[in-house]
């Protein structure tokens, strides 16, 4: 992978494809395969981020953090425990609810927005190749918020207790982080990926290609991708109960509740939005690509001509994929016959490793058929 060279040696990292996979679910279960595979990548992604991962991403948690907690706790002041005065609101203006609160409350959650702002201006700077797609994320996060709060508005006890239309802001909102998620931020990073396998990862061999995507899978990226989104359904709900009560409160949400699963929620949202912005950065190489969908590059003007990939032969019989390719020149070559060479040229050819005559006919792997090599790519009559 690019990265490797891009952001430290070689030695010091290992790719997808060597590492060992420590679970066979699959090999009982066929459709728990996708468990091997996600717990294949997991272990990669954690390795790769120790090794990776330093200051920079270190302060972006701590500063996202303590801007939860300074936002969402009393410190003793009674402030969020005692309600306010839900009657003011508004930031601007002698009458303002803002203006009105305890100084220390004030001041709280003025470091509290400068902490998270902060925490946005480094993940900002650190991804280069996902800011645009990390502004639609954050607006994609704004709009579920809003739309939380919307909800709880009628219904502070929102989802008990609620009606039909109570559910109008939220379900609109997730629409909105639907579409984001996997139509925008999701197809940009799995076409650019594309694009730069096939660009930097193209070899006559079909093994070294085939290599290449495995080291480039997304699935466990994928899977951070659909968590997150989760996770601020969560920290929203939970950010819009704990203050959706009108004031005389029952009970304290100081330190309980609400506030407690805001803070630690949001905390793992923040873990899972770094490990979003950063894999595809380290993936790509950090800077060379615009971590655009096809039809995005399509309307910039940057949109190339797709690459042509070479065509890996099928046996005429049985359908099976077979050691015969066709490049794009139209040039069909096969692997040599001999097991300890990996050599490939034109059939009758002397293999360039060995010198060994490559063969005109090809036994099926999977059928044991002996066919000529241009039948690998004849097509089927249409009946």
């Amino acid at each position: 992978m690019e990265p490797l060279e891009a952001d430290t040696s070689s030695d010091s990292l290992v790719r997808l494809s060597e590492i060992e996979r420590l679970t066979s679910f699959g090999g009982k279960y066929e459709f728990l395969g996708i468990v091997d595979t996600l717990i294949h990548q997991a272990v990669f992604h954690i390795r790769t981020s120790k090794k990776m991962w330093g200051v920079n991403e270190a302060s972006i948690l701590i500063l996202a953090s303590a801007s939860l907690i300074l936002g969402s706790w009393d410190f003793g002041i009674g402030e969020l425990s005692g309600g306010g005065d839900w009657g003011r609101s508004g930031i601007f203006g002698e009458d303002s609810g803002f203006l009105h609160l305890d100084e220390w409350t004030r001041m709280l959650a003025l470091l509290s927005i400068m902490a998270w702002a902060s925490s946005i201006a480094l993940m900002w700077v650190r991804f280069p190749i996902m800011r645009e797609n990390f502004f639609f994320l954050i607006v994609a996060m704004f709009a579920v918020q809003f739309g939380y709060i919307f909800s709880h508005t009628s219904s502070p006890n929102f989802p008990f207790d609620s009606e039909i239309t109570d559910w109008g802001g939220v379900i609109f909102t997730n629409l909105i982080l639907l579409f984001v998620c996997w139509f925008v931020v999701h197809r940009a990073v799995v076409e650019t990926r594309d694009i730069h396998v096939e660009e930097r990862h193209a070899h006559p061999d079909p093994r070294v290609v085939e290599r290449a995507w495995d080291d480039h899978r997304l699935h466990a990226w994928s899977s951070s991708l659909a968590i997150w989104g989760i996770l601020v359904n969560v920290v929203s709900w939970s950010g819009s109960h704990a203050i959706a009560d009108r004031p005389p409160f029952d009970y304290d949400y100081g330190i309980i509740g609400p506030s407690t699963l805001f803070v630690f929620s949001g905390v793992v949202s923040y873990f899972f939005l770094l490990h979003i912005l950063w894999y595809p950065h380290f993936m790509l190489g950090g800077g060379d690509h615009q971590i655009w969908s096809s039809r995005a590059r399509e309307v910039a003007g940057q949109s190339n001509v797709s690459v042509a990939r070479s065509i890996q032969g099928s046996c005429p019989v049985c359908g099976g994929e077979t050691p015969v390719t066709k490049r794009p020149s139209g040039r069909i070559e096969v692997r040599c016959s001999n097991s300890d060479c990996s050599g490939q040229g034109k059939p009758g050819d002397a293999c360039v490793k060995c010198a060994e005559i490559l063969p005109s006919r090809v036994v099926c792997p999977s059928c044991s058929s002996n066919t000529t090599v241009v039948s690998h790519f004849s097509k089927a009559e249409a009946w």
